[in-house]
């Protein structure tokens, strides 16, 4: 049960001392008759480390990251988005693991949920176990990188503190949520927009000028037979002919090694289904 005493039941049953209104009558309860009062004053670097780490400012470089690694991801090449994402990292970072409120680990958590998701959009096909395990090492990291005292060391062993730790999961799944939903709004501006037609590719390739257009020979394959060179999910590669070729699953995910057929060929991409 959970014992509350005011400041007179607390007196009268010797579980404090005495009270006090201001730091004079401190003094005097304390009986201290030489002293100097100095008050403490933060130093602007202190003022400054203490913007960094507010849940506020936290909550926009959150969102400057997740929004530069989508933009990045949608014009790669461009590395504007990319440095400002990282730029908004190391300033997220920084102040809380100088504060020693962010831990090593907790930092690798978001790096390596970070290198996960990466690996699963461009070498990995379709979205699986490495994806879903980079969100939430991405998010974790985030978390508690944020959240001090979520962990106590008692005698008795460690004892994980869930306040703290809601009261920035809750910051970081709102700042995430806000700036994908900004990101995607902006990015639809953006190609509507004269500032998209400075950094996207707006030529025309004329075969005079030694373009030429995409192969259609992968044509010839539709009805052809074969097997799952590897899982397709749905994208992956397909056996045909003793040739291996680039494919994607029409619906469902195919394992490596079933039987296929080629259904469909659209856009320089083959399309098969299990049979």
């Amino acid at each position: 049960e959970v014992l509350t005493l005011t400041a007179s039941e607390a007196m009268k049953h010797n579980y404090c001392e005495g009270t006090a209104d201001n730091i004079e009558e401190v003094i005097a309860l304390l009986g201290v008759e030489e002293y100097t009062i100095v008050d403490y004053k933060p130093t602007l670097l202190e003022k400054f480390m203490g913007l960094l780490v507010s849940p506020y400012l936290q909550g926009i470089l959150i969102m400057v990251i997740v929004g530069g690694i989508y933009f990045e991801l949608q014009t790669p090449g461009i590395g504007f988005p990319l440095a400002a994402s990282i730029i908004a990292a190391i300033i997220y970072f920084a102040p809380l693991y100088f504060e020693g409120i962010a831990q090593n680990w907790e930092i690798i958590l978001f790096v390596l949920g970070v290198l996960l998701i990466l690996i699963e959009i461009f070498a990995i096909p379709g979205f699986g176990v490495a994806g879903v395990s980079g969100i939430v090492l991405t998010v974790l990291g985030l978390t508690l990188s944020m959240s001090a005292g979520d962990i106590v060391i008692l005698e008795e062993g460690l004892e994980f503190n869930l306040e703290p730790f809601a009261k920035s999961l809750f910051v970081v799944m709102i700042s995430m949520f806000l700036s994908i939903t900004l990101s995607l709004l902006l990015s639809q501006r953006l190609v509507k927009t004269n500032l998209f037609s400075r950094i996207a590719l707006n030529k025309e390739q004329n075969t005079k000028d030694g373009y030429i257009s995409v192969s259609t020979e992968q044509n010839a394959l539709i009805g052809s037979a074969g097997t799952a060179f590897t899982v397709l999910r749905p994208s992956g590669k397909v056996l045909i002919n003793d040739e291996i070729y680039d494919a994607k699953a029409l619906t469902g995910y195919i394992e490596e090694g079933d039987q296929i057929k080629v259904v469909r060929y659209d856009i320089a991409q083959l399309y098969v289904k299990k049979v």
